[in-house]
């Protein structure tokens, strides 16, 4: 046996709880950035004849496991599906001393494990073309790279982004010159004071969904597994996240645009900016926002008759799936 096989990690494990098995097929494995950070990464293939791969990218906070059903709906339309967690969540490396925080030290980190994720787990193994389907955070990640030259994705579809945060009150340009001062004196792995986003809430009065059983499956999860919660972000995720909202907001964004995307807007959306989105649509020479009216922040995880309409917008714009 070779040597070096020895000293490999295994590859990572997936939980799986009462209705939301593993999906047949798995393939997982541990990659290293660049920096050395571990990210968790799982693929499946296609129910049949294949028609290119969706990657799938989750938004802050977000893992694997929360897609098992967005993985077979994908699979049953002919994709190979593969996904990671972002570094500093899910069952990727954590990157503050306290593993509850969400930190990132700037977008070009995300930016480092998309490129490893594609180059060290996709490419070998998934077939092209190569489809992004991006949430949250995940979109606005997905949107930075869709204008580097090279990039992978024949078209992106975004669910949500975060091009914008919500105005439900809180004075954000405080929060965002705050969390840049806190990242210019080295404090910028400190939490956000905000203790919304350390506890899991009962489905009434949530903020993500208006389905029930998917929200209850949600928790089933994390306690299951409670590794894979992640409490409030940091003030350097809050700064780095502006800047990276600057950058998407800007005339050069714009003109370096050159493959398709579409933008979903949840129309009951209080974590990400609805109106935000709509106005990237108008600005895109090659790419579009819709509103689903009636959904809440997490698109995929919504009632039935809102996922219906996603799904439908989704074979319209993405190649190979009306066959």
């Amino acid at each position: 046996m070779d040597a070096a096989a020895d000293t490999e990690p295994p590859a990572p494990a997936l939980t799986e709880v009462a209705g939301n098995p593993i999906p047949d097929g798995a393939q997982t494995a541990r990659i290293e950035a660049p920096d050395g950070v571990g990210l968790r990464a799982a693929y499946w293939p296609a129910e049949r004849t294949s028609h290119g791969t969706v990657c799938v990218f989750q938004g802050r906070a977000e893992f694997i496991e929360k897609y098992f059903e967005t993985v077979n709906d994908l699979r049953e339309r002919g994709f190979y599906v593969a996904t990671l967690d972002w570094r500093g969540q899910g069952g990727s490396d954590r990157i503050a001393s306290n593993r509850n925080a969400g930190h990132v030290r700037r977008y070009a980190d995300y930016d480092a494990d998309l490129a490893t994720f594609m180059r060290e787990f996709v490419l070998p193994d998934c077939p092209p073309p190569y489809f992004a389907l991006a949430h949250s955070m995940g979109g606005l990640i997905l949107l930075r790279n869709a204008v580097i030259r090279g990039t992978w994705f024949e078209r992106i579809m975004c669910a949500a982004p975060l091009v914008g945060f919500v105005e439900d009150g809180t004075p954000w340009k405080l929060a965002i010159a705050l969390g840049r001062i806190m990242r210019g004196i080295g404090l910028g792995r400190l939490k956000v004071p905000s203790g919304k986003y350390d506890r899991e809430a009962g489905f009434p009065g949530n903020l993500l969904t208006s389905d029930a059983a998917r929200y209850a499956r949600m928790l089933d999860l994390t306690a299951a597994n409670p590794d894979l919660r992640l409490g409030a972000p940091t003030f350097g995720w809050l700064a780095a996240t502006a800047d990276a909202i600057a950058g998407v907001g800007s005339e050069a964004f714009h003109k370096e645009l050159k493959i398709p995307v579409l933008n979903v807007a949840a129309g009951m959306d209080k974590i990400v900016s609805t109106p935000a989105i709509e106005v990237l649509g108008k600005r895109m020479r090659i790419g579009n926002s819709i509103v689903l009216d009636g959904a809440r922040h997490e698109i995929l995880m919504e009632q039935d008759r809102i996922r219906d309409r996603f799904w439908a917008a989704f074979d319209s714009f993405i190649p190979g799936t009306g066959e």
